[in-house]
């Protein structure tokens, strides 16, 4: 059984009809199904078939998935089943929630007010103090496990995903491949260096969640993931009030707290952590001090020292003794140490060559951008310029989308996945990009190769300083069924308007990979 094919719509897995997908991750795709022995929607996880071969991933998770399942708390999503299929299909089945998850209230609406942050984040914080509480440390917070339901009473939180967490007790690999659990951007340096791990860990996550919630913006944001882990083992985030002004200064020393590189140096609970927060934002919390966030010990960093609060309210930094020429030599020797050992651990993370390169645009295809460096760029005639590992066959389906052969694509789709991706950019005077969801459905099946297929909202937004119109869904071949998930962008330009494709096979795309090439956009004067 593929967890990645959306042919299981329709087919029945363990007792549930599936209907639909309603997301999808590096470790499973989530169905909204229907439980026919009770008549109620749930939402269906089926993991990756490559987790159910490690036998003590399997004995985990479901021993784990049942002890969630046993916690009654309002803010844990209710599980009600969780096992393996007769086909071997680990699954679990949970409360449907409808409703959208912090990841998409972030993209479409930026920073949460100060009010709703302090609401949603109390809810969370009782959620994974509960769970660690029955000793189990969830690992992957981040905003798209955190579901928001509209209640009478106001927004109602739900923290999901909790099919992959770990006894506190347990070794910190997920399988005996020594894969990571865990997302890079809210990791903590306990889980990167391999470490002892306990619920502080899910409070650094839920810290980075928070700030991001405050500012907009993640705590650390780097080019690729080898910088970006080393920034969370050895780098201090920017102060939130430089940030968002409007926040008093001691929301600054709660956040270092919980973001302190030690977990010693932490909170003991999260809801400690928001009672602080929410204290520190309304004035009734301790006059400001930055904590100073000690590495780990594998990570030499100069300590911060604490900053001082005068009547005029400037920060003052006070000054640093010189470092002794033994310390520096030690300091030296460590910091090499500590590089190899993060090199070591994030052998994991790397995916090739992670060099971009820079493609200037055309006269027939006016649009600048960045790809990877491992890739290959190809422009098509004077109608589109596309970019992939494989891209003479990609240029080549995409070249003729009326007539298209998927027999090619199709065979890198099953056999490569990974090398099933690229960008697409081209100009058409057809394209409006605020012409509703419908006409630009219309336009793309009209430009893009199979039966094009639109699954999300159109969004506004915008694209190297134009206006433009964000848009997700598939492609696929009407035939044998090969098919492509892609996000689509619209832009707005005086002449003709420029559509912008990232494409990539089921449960293989990278939104990492998207926003990049969408941040490098650009529209060079004609």
């Amino acid at each position: 059984m593929s967890v990645n094919d959306r042919a299981l719509i329709g087919r029945e897995v363990a007792g549930y009809q599936i209907e639909d997908i309603i997301g999808k991750g590096g470790m499973a795709v989530v169905y909204l199904a229907i439980d026919s022995r009770l008549n109620r929607r749930v939402a269906l996880k089926i993991l990756n078939p490559l987790l159910g071969e490690d036998d003590r991933f399997r004995q985990r998770f479901v021993l784990e998935s049942r002890t969630v399942a046993s916690i009654d708390h309002p803010n844990i999503i209710p599980i009600y089943e969780a096992d393996s299929a007769d086909d071997g299909t680990l699954y679990i089945a949970m409360r449907y929630v409808d409703g959208p998850d912090l990841r998409k209230l972030f993209y479409d609406r930026g920073p949460m007010p100060v009010s709703q942050v302090s609401r949603i984040f109390a809810q969370v914080a009782a959620a994974l103090d509960t769970a660690h509480a029955h000793d189990l440390v969830h690992r992957d917070v981040k905003p798209a496990n955190i579901l928001i339901a509209a209640h009478t009473e106001g927004d109602h939180a739900y923290l999901t995903d909790f099919g992959i967490t770990k006894h506190r007790t347990s070794i910190s690999g997920l399988t005996q491949t020594n894969q990571f659990i865990g997302t890079p951007r809210y990791m903590s340096p306990e889980q990167i260096n391999k470490e002892h791990i306990d619920g502080r860990c899910d409070q650094y996550g839920l810290a980075c969640v928070v700030y991001e919630a405050l500012s907009g913006r993640l705590p650390f944001q780097r080019d690729n993931e080898i910088a970006l882990l080393w920034a969370h083992l050895a780098e201090t985030p920017t102060p939130l009030t430089t940030l968002r002004p409007e926040l008093p200064l001691e929301v600054d020393g709660v956040m270092m707290r919980a973001l302190a590189k030690s977990p010693e140096q932490r909170y003991d609970t999260c809801g400690q952590f928001i009672a602080d927060l929410r204290d520190a934002i309304s004035g009734a919390g301790q006059p400001y001090q930055l904590v100073q966030a000690h590495p780990s010990p594998t990570v030499p960093r100069t300590p911060v020292p604490s900053e001082t609060t005068e009547a005029s309210g400037k920060r003052k930094a006070p000054k640093r003794k010189p470092a002794s020429g033994k310390g520096i030599l030690i300091g030296a020797a460590v910091a090499i140490t500590a590089i190899v050992a993060l090199v070591a651990v994030l052998a994991t993370f790397l995916r090739g060559d992670d060099s971009w390169v820079a493609y200037e645009g055309s006269s027939a295809v006016p649009v600048a951008f960045q790809y990877p460096g491992a890739w290959t760029l190809e422009p098509h005639a004077d109608v589109f310029v596309a970019a992939s590992p494989k891209v003479e066959q990609f240029r080549a389906l995409f070249a003729t989308p009326v007539t298209a052969d998927w027999a090619t694509a199709n065979e890198i789709i099953k056999d490569a996945p990974q090398d099933a991706t690229g960008f697409y950019a081209q100009t058409l005077d057809t394209l409006d990009p605020f012409g509703g969801a419908k006409q630009l459905q219309e336009t793309l099946q009209s430009s893009l190769p199979g039966t094009v297929s639109v699954f999300s909202q159109v969004v506004q937004v915008s694209v190297g300083g134009r206006n433009a119109s964000r848009l997700q869904g598939t492609i696929a071949d009407p035939q044998r069924g090969g098919q492509l998930e892609f996000t689509g962008w619209a832009v707005e330009r005086q002449d003709e308007a420029a559509l912008l494709i990232y494409f990539c096979a089921s449960g293989r795309c990278d939104d990492t990979v998207a926003n990049r090439f969408v941040r490098s956009v650009s529209f060079p004067a004609s």
